[in-house]
């Protein structure tokens, strides 16, 4: 490591890990294994989400500096809660236009019911987030580096870009995603705190997931979930639905 000069990644200055040959291995490997999860069918895929997981959590282990790094922080979280609150106005102006097309679809028993529905998203929108900016996003930055790139922005397009293809093939995810992906990475640069940007994404995807029909967004579903994806008899029909 020494004579090697660190790579600003916003307000940080963190040394490069050995070499780029490790930060290529460290983004296809994991991500593969996702992408292979993604497009296996059950029961197999419970114990390759396993495997992916553990080779996730081995190079998070390996590569840790500090939560601070991490964005796992109270600074500037503050300052980033606009992020959120942009996000609450999305949603409301979401809901308003679900209810005038009789979309909106809540879970029974009130504030418990959506408690108990959702809680588990929003840890998961902390992964995600975690996956996106801390994993994959700070190996892009120093993979793409030089004069044919335009600094950060073409790192969090790219990461943005690979986000989103995970989320094929379901169109609706897929478009979100990319845009959500690419928005969340600049923000991140910026304020580098993981927990707004982790509110901001639950709030996103549970409008998502209360707004749209499933039949139209398959439930969420990715993967080879999306293509097997079979609506409910009991499924109330909408204007929405194809």
């Amino acid at each position: 490591m020494q004579g090697r000069a660190p790579i600003n990644l916003g307000s940080h200055n963190i040394a490069p890990p050995p070499g780029r040959r490790r930060d290529l291995l460290e983004i296809l490997i994991p991500y593969v294994l996702i992408l292979v999860v993604c497009w296996t069918p059950r029961p197999i895929q419970r114990y390759l989400w396993w495997i992916a997981a553990a080779a996730i959590l081995i190079v998070a282990v390996r590569s840790f500096q500090s939560f601070d790094v991490l964005g796992m922080r109270t600074t500037n979280f503050l300052s980033s809660l606009w992020v959120v609150g942009a996000s609450l106005l999305v949603s409301a102006l979401a809901v308003v236009l679900a209810m005038q097309l009789h979309t909106v679809h809540l879970p029974r028993g009130g504030i418990l019911g959506f408690l108990g529905n959702y809680w588990a998203y929003a840890l998961w929108s902390l992964v995600q987030q975690f996956l996106l900016q801390t994993f994959f996003l700070a190996r892009l930055l120093r993979l793409l580096q030089g004069p044919r790139f335009q600094g950060p922005r073409s790192a969090a397009f790219a990461t943005a870009l690979i986000f989103s293809i995970a989320h094929l093939p379901n169109p609706l995810l897929t478009v979100v995603t990319l845009l959500w992906g690419f928005a969340a990475c600049l923000l991140f640069l910026r304020y580098r705190n993981l927990y707004s940007l982790a509110l901001a994404h639950a709030i996103l995807g549970i409008t998502i997931s209360t707004t749209i029909p499933g039949p139209v967004d398959h439930n969420m579903r990715v993967g080879l979930g999306y293509l097997t994806y079979r609506q409910p008899s009991h499924y109330p029909p909408t204007s929405m639905q194809p």
